[in-house]
């Protein structure tokens, strides 16, 4: 490799490095959301896509469950959607580089699954 292209992928390694020293991107690596959520006492909606690479669905939808029912909060909905990714998208691999390619800009599921969810709160 010659000196010029050494060069060249140092400067795209560091620009490619660069988000995750963030201090956005600490903060999120390092808060933990378990303990806003012991305090949250009202009803609760958690979706995930079981086609999300970047959280899984089943720990995060598990974990935030727990950490409800834990805090004393008794009417928490947990789903897990088939097929669908981080941005709640039909997908086929789930990695965000898929994000663009998909027309789709939340899967209607999502949309019904929030909207009767919300009817039912609000009807009590």
């Amino acid at each position: 490799m010659g000196k010029d292209s050494k060069v060249a992928q140092e400067k795209l390694q560091k620009k490619e490095l660069a988000p995750l020293t963030t201090p956005y991107f600490r903060h999120m690596i390092f808060f933990d959301p378990q303990t806003l959520w012991t305090k949250v006492s009202c009803p609760v909606l958690a979706l995930n896509g079981d086609g999300d690479i970047q959280v899984s669905a089943d720990k995060n939808l598990e974990a935030i469950k727990n950490v409800l029912q834990s805090g004393g909060d008794k009417d928490v909905t947990v789903i897990k959607l088939p097929g669908l990714n981080h941005l709640f998208q039909t997908c086929k691999s789930g990695m965000p580089s898929e994000y663009a390619t998909i027309e789709e800009t939340i899967a209607p599921q999502v949309l019904d699954i929030i909207a009767t969810w919300i009817l039912k709160q609000t009807s009590q």
